[in-house]
C-alpha cells in the first residue's frame, strides 16, 4: 500500500484545530497571556510588564502596517540594547515583515550597501548613531528607508533625523491590532549580513521555524527555565540576539537592556535585578573578569553565561568562576540562527581539576537539543571523519535550525548546502566523544571581540596605499579580542611607510575594529604561482593558538 493511501493517510489532514506554523510570535502571545503582570524589561529606570510590551509590540506593528509594510518589506534597525530594539523582534514580523538587525559597528559604506541589498522601506535609528546613518542614506542607490527616531535619555548628544519618534509611532498604533502569524512557518522573519570572505556580505535570511525551534534550543542549552533575569551584553544585531529576544518571551523572564558593555554597570546590574543569565563572547568575559572591583568569592552572585567565538582560553573560564560566572561554551554562524552546538557538560566534569576541566569545555561540542546534526566531514566525500582528534575535516551543520539561504545569491546558497549540510568554512576535528573541535578557519573570518572581520576586505584596503605591493592578513591572538587583525606588507621598491601610517590610512577607509592593530613589514612567502601563502604568516603569529590550545 502506497504511503499516499495507507490508513494513517487518510481524513487525517492539517487542520486549523491540529496544526499551527510555528512562530516565536507565539510565545509573546502566551507570556502576556499568562504572566501580565511579571516584569519582561528594565532598562535605566523604565520598566515594563509582559502585558504592557505585548501592547507596545502590537501598537508598532499596527503602525507599520498602516504605512503599507507587510509581507516581502524590510525594516531595519541600527540600535543597541535598549527596550524598542527587543520590542522589534516581534513589532516587524506581527507586521508580516521581515528584520534587519544592523550591526552598529558598521561604516556608512557597509551599511547603504545592506539597505539597498535589502530594499529596507523603514530604519529605526538611535541618536547615537544619527550621523553614520544620515551618511549611508546619501550613499544609497535606490529607495532610501522612511526614517524613525529612537530616542534614549541614556545618550545625550547627536540628532534626530527621522520623520517621527518611535514613541509617537507606538501611541499612534491600534493596541488591539492582531498579529499577522505567518501562512507558513518557513516565511522569512529576519535578515541578517554575514562578513564576506570577497566582496560584499551575504544577506542571511531565516524563518519563524528556525527562530522558533532556536529560541526552545537556548533554553534547554542554557538551562533558563523559567523567569530568568538575562542581562543583555550580546548586541542583540548579532544573529538576532542568538534568538534570546524569542527565547526570554518564551521563558516568560525579565530583558535586562544595557546600553554598552561597562563592567561596573554590569555588576550592578547583576545585583541590583539578580540576574542569572547572559552572553557573550571572550573579551566580554574577559572585560569583566579584569575589572577593577569585580565581585570574587562569596561576593560574587552565581550567573550562568554563553560563552562564543574562537575558544576560550583557559584564563577565562577560570576567570569567570572566580567572579562567579559559570561559563558554557557554544559554536555557530549567523547562518545558523547564532549558536547551533553547544559543549554539552557531562556529569563529574565539576569534580575535575580547574585545568582539566577548562580543556574540556573548551570544544565547540555537539548538536543544540532542537538542530539535528552538527559533525566533521570530509568535503571531498562527505564522509564523517575518525573520531580520534587529529583527522581535520570541515564543520558541517544540517537540521530546522539552518538558514532558508542567501537573500538574490542562489549560487551561493547552493554551495554552502552541498551535499545536504550546511558548509561553515571552519576547519575541525572530532574527538573520541563525538564533541567538534575547531582547528582553523579555511574562510580567512578573523573573529574579533565576537565579530567576523573579512581579512580580503581589509587586504582590499591596504592594496589602495600607494606603497603597498603585496598585503595578507591573518589572525593574531590578543588577549583581550581573542583575535585581532594583523597585517604584513610588502612595500614597493624605493617606497616608504610606517605601521602608524597604515593603520591611520586603514581607519580613513573602514570600521574601527576591522583596522589591523599590528602590521609587519618586508617579503610575503608566495607560492611558485604567485599565491601567497597565508599559513606561513598563520604560523609566524601563531593564529591557531587564537582558535585551538
Amino acid at each position: 500500500m502506497s504511503a499516499a493511501h495507507n490508513q494513517y493517510s487518510i481524513g487525517l489532514d492539517k487542520t486549523p484545530a491540529n496544526y499551527v506554523p510555528l512562530t516565536p510570535l507565539s510565545f509573546l502571545a502566551r507570556s502576556a497571556a499568562v504572566y501580565p503582570d511579571l516584569v519582561s524589561t528594565v532598562y535605566e529606570g523604565r520598566s515594563f510588564t509582559w502585558a504592557e510590551t505585548y501592547v507596545r509590540c502590537r501598537r508598532f506593528a499596527s503602525w507599520l502596517a498602516g504605512r503599507g509594510i507587510g509581507p516581502g518589506d524590510t525594516v531595519a534597525a541600527m540600535l543597541p540594547n535598549v527596550p524598542a530594539m527587543n520590542e522589534v523582534h516581534f513589532a516587524v514580523p506581527m507586521a508580516g515583515a521581515v528584520l534587519n538587525a544592523l550591526n552598529i559597528r558598521l561604516d556608512a559604506p557597509s551599511i547603504a550597501f545592506q539597505l539597498d541589498h535589502g530594499g529596507a522601506k523603514i530604519i529605526l535609528v538611535d541618536p547615537e548613531f544619527s550621523c553614520v546613518i544620515a551618511e549611508a542614506l546619501t550613499l544609497m542607490k535606490g529607495p532610501k528607508p522612511f526614517v524613525v527616531d529612537v530616542d534614549d535619555a541614556a545618550f545625550a548628544g547627536d540628532k534626530r533625523i527621522g520623520e517621527i519618534e518611535f514613541e509617537a509611532a507606538v501611541a499612534a498604533g491600534d493596541p488591539t491590532f492582531v498579529a499577522r502569524l505567518p501562512g507558513d512557518e518557513w516565511d522569512a522573519i529576519a535578515l541578517s549580513y554575514t562578513s564576506g570572505t570577497t566582496g560584499n556580505p551575504k544577506g542571511v535570511v531565516t524563518h519563524h521555524r528556525g527562530a522558533y525551534l532556536n529560541a526552545v534550543s537556548n533554553i534547554l542549552a542554557g538551562n533558563l527555565g523559567q523567569h530568568p533575569v538575562y542581562l543583555w551584553t550580546l548586541p542583540m544585531f548579532h544573529c538576532n540576539g542568538w534568538c534570546f529576544p524569542w527565547t526570554v518571551a518564551a521563558s516568560a523572564g525579565i530583558n535586562v537592556c544595557l546600553r554598552k558593555v561597562d563592567p561596573a554597570k554590569i555588576f550592578e546590574l547583576i545585583a541590583k535585578h539578580g540576574v542569572t543569565h547572559m552572553c557573550g563572547a571572550p573579551i566580554v568575559y574577559n572585560t569583566l573578569i579584569n575589572a577593577p572591583g569585580a565581585p570574587k568569592g562569596d561576593k560574587a552572585r552565581r550567573v550562568v553565561g554563553l560563552i562564543a567565538g574562537a575558544a576560550p582560553p583557559v584564563a577565562v573560564l577560570e576567570g569567570a568562576e572566580s567572579i562567579g560566572i559559570k561559563l558554557t561554551h557554544v559554536y555557530g554562524l549567523t547562518e545558523v540562527y547564532g549558536p547551533a552546538s553547544v559543549c554539552a557538560e557531562q556529569p563529574g566534569w565539576d569534580e575535575l581539576p580547574p585545568d582539566q576541566r577548562a580543556q574540556l569545555k573548551r570544544r565547540q561540542g555537539v548538536p543544540y537539543p532542537l538542530e539535528e546534526a552538527v559533525t566533521v566531514l570530509d568535503p571531498e566525500t562527505m564522509q564523517e571523519v575518525p573520531r580520534d582528534g587529529e583527522t581535520i575535516g570541515e564543520v558541517m551543520f544540517r537540521g530546522n535550525i539552518v538558514m532558508k539561504g542567501y537573500l538574490k545569491n542562489e549560487k551561493a546558497t547552493q554551495e554552502a548546502f552541498a551535499g545536504g549540510w550546511f558548509h561553515t568554512g571552519d576547519l575541525g576535528v572530532l574527538d573520541e566523544h563525538g564533541y567538534v573541535i575547531i582547528k582553523d578557519r579555511s574562510k580567512d573570518i578573523i573573529i574579533s571581540g565576537g565579530e567576523n572581520i573579512s581579512s580580503v576586505e581589509v587586504e582590499d584596503v591596504l592594496y589602495k596605499h600607494p606603497a603597498v605591493l603585496f598585503a595578507a592578513v591573518v589572525a593574531k591572538p590578543d588577549s583581550k579580542w581573542g583575535e585581532v587583525p594583523c597585517a604584513f606588507i610588502e612595500l614597493k621598491e624605493g617606497a616608504k611607510a610606517t605601521e602608524a601610517e597604515i593603520i591611520a590610512f586603514c581607519r580613513s577607509h573602514m570600521s574601527g575594529f576591522k583596522t589591523p592593530k599590528a602590521v609587519v613589514f618586508g617579503p610575503i612567502p608566495k607560492t611558485s604561482t604567485g599565491k601567497i601563502q597565508k599559513f606561513m604568516l598563520r604560523n609566524q603569529v601563531e593564529s591557531a593558538k587564537a582558535i585551538s590550545a
